[in-house]
């Protein structure tokens, strides 16, 4: 079935349905029923860095004019999640790290993959809830666009804070978006004086997280670089589908 075929209504007519099944497999080219070109239909595709097509689907961000490609790493099939594990590690082993730091909840589906092809017999997890024992010195406030909630904080286990010290670190997560997480990270790793190599990611979802590093650098602070497999842009509907917005593809890597 080609883009044209496929009915709106199917999807309320915003050219966007629900799907767990886009991103369950790598293709040679960009399937039959998908456009390599705008005006994209549900899903949009990415080629990796090995050639393979990876379709993504379209998520409308409120109130609907707008969308986004969407990569959901847990609900990924362990295929897709080891080939972009490789490609992180690709984009990693350049930036001379000792240790990957995975970022909570998405980016852990990456760490260990990432950690294990650089050598490394663990990763250091970050995560947002709060066990007994953790100090609230050790955290950081964070929202993201996905998950909007006031109140969420960065935290490290205390536990692990022997791994860090003294070690070079890259940050691991899904994907980065606003950059609020990442930034999170960033100082929280900072204030504990912990060297940051830079951050991976599989996905830079358009470029609305620069302005938070743009923010950090206006502090005097070290920017470090964001490297990511593939870049995807924001997207405003029109009556034949999804356009990207110019100038918010990131670019590569």
């Amino acid at each position: 079935m080609t883009p044209d075929a496929v009915p709106a209504a199917s999807a309320g007519g915003d050219f966007t349905e629900p799907t767990l099944d886009y991103w369950q497999e790598l293709h040679r080219e960009v399937p039959a029923r998908f456009s390599p070109a705008p005006p994209h239909r549900f899903g949009y595709p990415v080629r990796l860095p090995d050639g393979r097509v990876l379709v993504l689907p379209l998520r409308a961000v409120p109130p609907g004019e707008r969308a986004v490609a969407s990569l959901i790493a847990n609900q990924a099939s362990y295929a897709v999640v080891s080939a972009l594990a490789g490609h992180m590690a690709d984009l990693a082993r350049g930036l001379g790290a000792g240790l990957v730091v995975g970022l909570p909840t998405l980016g852990l589906a990456f760490a260990a993959g990432v950690a294990e092809r650089l050598g490394q017999p663990r990763y250091v997890p970050l995560g947002y809830s709060r066990k007994f024992w953790y100090r609230d010195d050790l955290s950081e406030p964070v929202v993201s666009l996905t998950s909007p909630e006031p109140g969420k904080r960065l935290r490290i286990d205390p536990n692990l804070l022997p791994l860090l010290q003294g070690r070079r670190v890259v940050v691991v997560d899904d994907a980065i978006s606003t950059g609020a997480t990442a930034l999170a990270a960033i100082r929280l790793l900072g204030r504990l004086g912990i060297e940051l190599a830079g951050v991976v990611v599989a996905m830079k979802q358009t470029r609305r997280w620069e302005a938070a590093l743009a923010a950090l650098a206006a502090e005097g602070r070290v920017v470090p670089p964001v490297r990511a497999v593939f870049a995807g842009p924001q997207f405003e509907r029109r009556a034949e589908g999804w356009w990207p917005v110019e100038g918010t593809l990131a670019p590569l890597p």
